[in-house]
């Protein structure tokens, strides 16, 4: 909204200053501070009416040190990072923007999946929440609405020489010259277009591009036609996987809010290099026009996630709830698609891979065993992981800060395959 008013007002006004929302830097910059601000201010407000209507954790006994003390904790926080996420993107990102729009959609698509979810578990006490199916048709709707809108909408593009869009049988928007410095200051001419296709970012590769509709090589013509059968369906299970893992991380004071603004960072960085020609240039990845918009949007998320610890982080005076976690999962997965980084999420989000992998791996183990010998056996003393070394008598803090570390470990890396093929 500011940026169109601000916009009018250098346009069509001259209004000195106005030049400055311009500038993705200084929106951004302004976008984390107002998540901050209303996140700390406008969230203490929402605890206090989430204790009014009662709106409480319930504890289930698990033998786990300290969970008594957190029964009747306020849930549903998610609220918090949820508005503290929209109104400064709202207020300062270009409404216009097709990234933008999706990304809108993205939290306010899981946000209302988790919303339903926590409403049935706290009002209607139904501690199973929303029916699986539910949850799982919300996210399979959000994946063919992003899938859909990048294959179909003509401003999700990259750009390509003329040459490789012409011998890839490319679908070509858009088709122009640019000048470019040269050794021995000579100057190089160009030429390059927008076009639309299923390339995506592949890590630790030389060339580090991979094409999509190459997956499809029993088709002899007019693959691009068809690559919605290989794309739609891989959105599709990156969206579910990163929602429901983000929802396992979420069982200790801080947890998930730390890990995911560890990652919004890294996703900023991505949307700030990919959205900056020479930046994609120099670092030989792929130039997403228009995708430097999400560079507000992270930030708005950034904010968002480290305001909310200030009442999350031990001893936690509310919880996120699927309201928060789902969403948070959801809007990771959305903009790491976005920016065709959907490769990168085992490594960037391998905390959460890590937790979805022991559930899987405890389950497994216990069935296969009590099927064998008529006994289930674990291989963990809990999952997810995080409460197994709860179990081993680690304090949750210790155990926070330490899933902290392995993230930003984790997202080093990741931010490290810009430069290594």
């Amino acid at each position: 909204m500011l940026f169109e008013l601000f916009e009018y007002f250098e346009n069509q006004l001259g209004l000195p200053g106005a030049g400055l929302f311009q500038f993705i830097s200084f929106r951004a910059s302004i976008a984390m501070i107002l998540s901050l601000f209303i996140s700390i201010v406008i969230g203490n407000q929402i605890i206090k009416r989430l204790q009014k209507l009662q709106i409480g954790e319930t504890i289930r006994e698990l033998g786990l040190d300290g969970q008594n003390i957190k029964a009747g904790t306020p849930t549903m926080g998610g609220i918090i990072v949820i508005v503290s996420i929209l109104i400064p993107c709202l207020l300062m990102a270009d409404l216009t923007n097709v990234y933008i729009i999706l990304m809108l959609i993205a939290t306010v698509w899981m946000a209302l999946i988790g919303f339903a979810d926590d409403y049935i578990k706290v009002f209607k006490k139904n501690k199973k929440g929303l029916h699986g199916r539910f949850k799982v048709y919300g996210q399979i709707g959000l994946g063919l609405i992003i899938g859909l809108t990048m294959i179909i909408n003509d401003d999700v593009v990259v750009r390509v020489p003329v040459t490789d869009a012409i011998s890839n049988n490319y679908e070509i928007v858009k088709q122009f010259r640019i000048e470019e410095g040269g050794a021995m200051g000579m100057t190089i001419s160009k030429e390059i277009a927008y076009v639309k296709t299923s390339l995506t970012n592949v890590p630790f590769i030389k060339g580090n591009l991979l094409d999509y509709s190459n997956v499809l090589w029993f088709v002899q013509e007019n693959r691009s036609k068809w690559v919605w059968l290989i794309f739609v369906p891989l959105v599709i299970v990156v969206v579910s996987a990163v929602s429901n893992g983000a929802n396992l991380t979420d069982g200790l004071d801080g947890l998930l809010a730390g890990v995911a603004g560890i990652i919004g960072v890294a996703l900023g960085i991505f949307a700030y290099v990919s959205g900056n020609s020479v930046m994609a240039d120099y670092l030989n990845i792929l130039y997403i026009p228009y995708s430097g918009e999400l560079v507000v949007y992270s930030a708005c998320f950034i904010g968002a996630c480290i305001g909310f610890l200030w009442y999350n982080a031990f001893p936690a005076k509310v919880f996120m709830g699927d309201t928060g976690s789902l969403a948070i999962g959801g809007i990771i997965a959305s903009l790491a698609i976005l920016l065709r980084k959907e490769l990168l999420i085992p490594l960037m989000c391998g905390i959460f891979l890590i937790e979805t992998l022991s559930v899987i791996m405890q389950v497994s183990y216990f069935k296969y065993t009590k099927r064998k010998t008529g006994e289930g056996q674990r291989i963990f003393l809990m999952s997810p992981i995080h409460h197994h070394f709860q179990k081993k008598g680690m304090h949750e803090v210790k155990i926070v800060t330490r899933f902290w570390i392995v993230c930003v470990f984790l997202v080093l890396l990741s931010i490290i395959t810009l430069k290594l093929r």
